[in-house]
């Protein structure tokens, strides 16, 4: 059994701040999602994505910015280096804490 692929294979697409500006205005000047897609050719979900992010970049929902999310591989890059050269530390004094230190290992003068 052959599963066949579409014809036109539809491909998300980036899309201009501005466009999305101006597809937000015309949902919250009171066009429905579904009316707005059909005329720009786009999906109504992507509407409902792209008001959802609106509203928590303008604090009105409790949620993560894009510019939070554009930082976050940079962040787990960093983190990842950091615990690697840790980890390299660690190794490197494991030798040095079976020697006694010298505060606690003699007794004082008399």
């Amino acid at each position: 059994m052959t599963i066949q692929q579409p014809s036109e294979a539809v491909m998300p697409r980036s899309c201009p701040p501005e466009f999305r500006r101006k597809v937000i205005d015309l949902v919250a000047s009171g066009r429905k999602a579904a009316e707005v897609a059909q005329l720009l050719g786009i999906s109504d979900q992507t509407i409902y994505v792209w008001r959802r992010q609106h509203l928590i970049h303008t604090g009105q929902l409790p949620g993560t910015t894009s510019s939070d999310l554009s930082e976050l591989p940079a962040a787990r890059k960093r983190i990842a280096e950091l615990e690697a050269e840790l980890a390299i530390h660690r190794r490197a004094a494991e030798p040095l804490g079976e020697v006694t230190s010298p505060k606690g290992g003699a007794k004082p003068s008399a």
